[in-house]
């Protein structure tokens, strides 16, 4: 029998509430259920909105941020954009877009989209793998497509891709080698060795490949302790670079540029990366805004994780 208005109690409510957002049925069926009108069970979900008695918790680490993600994929030509929300009075930039990192992985790998992941290095990857959960994915392999350094254990491209792995239960293949060779070592003779060659080989047949990019600025862990001794960030900037990614400086227009240090970089090419199925960006500062759109410019990715103060900066240098 059909309850009148007045019967309208907060049993009554909870009842609606717990059909309509708990056992997922809609509002006709709610009504079907306790023998009411659409309209009457429609008014109990608002009724209960404004008492208190629901409250939406939102589970992702970014909200949605619609229009800025179609406008970054836009202007850069991307298939997918994923921004989080930053802290703007307390801006930390690799949190936010390494959560933002996370739930991408998260998602993707319980859908089993990949077997193997290439990642490089850096802060943000970091931050997104402490954010991850425990798996066990003993079919996945985590790559890595860059030489490291021997400081930033736990961020650099050693300690990312084992650590990566450990938390995903997964195996792990690390490229052994600097990210710079020695001026005027033979790089050609050094990756003929066939535990390189094999390695090489993995990357190019990744599922998924995280990219991460740097500036020249101090802020740069690969300024800070990954180049030769003998490269300047100068002298870089003087040949037009605006920052690099997997060790490869790039000019404005994405365009590496004419410097001997692209030559003695170890690692994953990057016109490989053009071959692999999917590749993200997860990059967020203002001082990357630049290196970020040559990277587009040039194709390096198709998918962008970073927050809404970086986005809408290059919205901004984009107008």
């Amino acid at each position: 029998m059909a309850l009148d208005k007045e019967e309208e109690t907060e049993a009554f409510l909870c009842e609606v509430c717990w059909h309509y957002f708990v056992n997922g049925l809609t509002q006709s069926e709610v009504a079907k259920t306790l023998g009411v009108t659409r309209l009457r069970v429609n008014r109990a979900i608002q009724l209960a909105k404004m008492n208190g008695l629901v409250r939406v918790e939102l589970k992702s680490p970014f909200l949605a941020r619609v229009e800025q993600q179609q406008q970054l994929c836009a202007k850069l030509r991307l298939r997918h954009a994923l921004v989080a929300p930053a802290n703007r009075q307390n801006y930390d930039y690799h949190q936010p877009a390494g959560a933002a990192l996370a739930a991408f992985l998260d998602k993707g790998l319980k859908e089993k989209k990949w077997k193997s992941i290439g990642v490089a290095w850096g802060l943000t990857v970091e931050a997104a793998i402490r954010r991850l959960p425990t798996m066990s994915l003993p079919d996945l392999e985590i790559v890595s497509i860059m030489g490291g350094t021997t400081t930033g254990a736990t961020f650099n491209t050693f300690g990312v891709a084992s650590g990566l792995a450990h938390k995903l239960g997964a195996s792990y293949s690390l490229f052994a080698a600097p990210i710079y060779l020695a001026p005027g070592a033979d790089k050609d003779s050094f990756l003929s060795d066939a535990v390189f060659r094999e390695h090489l080989e993995r990357c190019e047949s990744l599922d998924l490949a995280i990219l991460v990019a740097s500036d020249l600025s101090d802020k740069s862990f690969l300024v800070q302790h990954g180049l030769p001794h003998s490269i300047r960030t100068d002298d870089l900037a003087a040949h037009g670079a605006v920052g690099d990614v997997l060790g490869r400086f790039l000019n404005a227009s994405g365009e590496l540029i004419d410097h001997p240090v692209n030559e003695w970089t170890v690692g994953m090419e990057l016109d490989q990366l053009r071959n692999i199925r999917e590749v993200v960006m997860a990059a967020a500062g203002l001082h990357k805004v630049e290196i970020v759109i040559a990277a587009a410019r040039s194709g390096l990715f198709d998918t962008l994780v970073t927050d809404d103060v970086t986005a809408e900066r290059i919205l901004e240098r984009l107008q």
